[in-house]
């Protein structure tokens, strides 16, 4: 606990010094009346007699302590952090199989979602094709975020594990790869964000780029969680690429599968509504902030219970407050 005026203690100790010593000499004195009038010592002694006026005293101390403002820090929960928004714009993502098409509808509820999130969560936006490119920053510009939702269009393949490591490049601010011969990737200069989640909208087909499961085990290893929202149906829809029609369904396994090795979740949505509705679902990071909270009313408020205790049984028992 801390105060905002400390000098007001002393002056509290002080003062009520002075009250007690005050309170037992007037008693002292009353005493010695009684006594020197030949009535003896006076009725009713003890503490019935003393009660309401050690109330009174009591609340002296505590009121002067709330005039010191006291403070004590708290860790009060909030939803703070980094959302990286991450668009598969691959040619597929222009099936109708969700209306309009699979890339629009996951533009909408992606727009609800940043819309939805409080000023204390930065939100940034990555689409990824063939590579992976970052067009807005996390920002705490929650209207340029939506802003940037809006220019994406479809083009060219996918390549999940590109928009994985390009995200975690961005969280850290430093570029993130994955060893060309395959091994271990060191780790330990990535650093640990719990506070930062990816999450991915996509209909899960990968054609090419750098491994998936490997970037994944590579973000858990920063503390970064991957939110995956499947976008389309098992069924799929044609799209045409290059004058050719070509098949495209949701791969629901590849998207869970690098949801559940960063701890995060998959969340379907084969139409806009159920879209919707998994936007509002998905689980962003609950961190906590120390901040200082006011104790002067709680302060005062015990004070003002002893003042009307003790002048409610000084005046039913003596006939007077003081």
């Amino acid at each position: 606990m801390s105060f905002r005026y400390p000098v007001v203690l002393l002056v509290a100790v002080v003062v009520t010094g002075g009250a007690i010593a005050g309170y037992v000499a007037l008693q002292r004195r009353r005493s010695a009346a009684w006594r020197s009038a030949g009535f003896g010592t006076p009725a009713g002694g003890g503490p019935r007699r003393h009660l309401p006026y050690a109330l009174l005293l009591a609340a002296l101390p505590i009121l002067l302590v709330g005039l010191a403002r006291p403070q004590a820090e708290v860790a009060v929960p909030r939803v703070a952090g980094t959302v990286l928004l991450a668009f598969d714009i691959s040619n597929s993502m222009a099936a109708t199989d969700v209306t309009p098409t699979r890339l629009a509808a996951a533009q909408a509820a992606a727009t609800r979602f940043v819309e939805r999130q409080p000023g204390s969560v930065d939100v940034g936006v990555l689409v990824f094709g063939d590579t992976a490119l970052l067009t807005q920053a996390p920002t705490g510009d929650h209207a340029a975020a939506v802003a940037a939702i809006g220019r994406v269009r479809p083009s060219g393949g996918t390549s999940l594990g590109q928009a994985i490591l390009v995200g975690l490049g961005t969280i850290t601010g430093k570029p993130v790869s994955l060893p060309a011969n395959g091994s271990v990737p060191d780790t330990s200069a990535l650093g640990y964000w719990p506070s930062a989640t990816i999450v991915v909208f996509s209909d899960g087909e990968n054609t090419g780029g750098p491994d998936v499961q490997a970037a994944a085990e590579l973000a858990a290893a920063a503390g970064v969680r991957i939110q995956t929202v499947g976008v389309g149906t098992a069924r799929g829809a044609p799209v045409k690429v290059d004058g050719y029609q070509l098949n495209t369904a949701l791969d629901e396994r590849t998207l869970t599968a690098i949801a559940q090795v960063t701890g995060g979740s998959y969340h379907a949505a084969g139409d806009p509504g159920t879209l919707r509705d998994t936007t509002e679902s998905i689980d962003l990071r609950l961190t906590t902030k120390r901040e200082p909270l006011e104790l002067t009313g709680p302060f005062a408020g015990a004070a003002l219970l002893l003042l009307a205790l003790g002048g409610l049984l000084g005046s039913r028992w003596h006939g007077r407050i003081v």
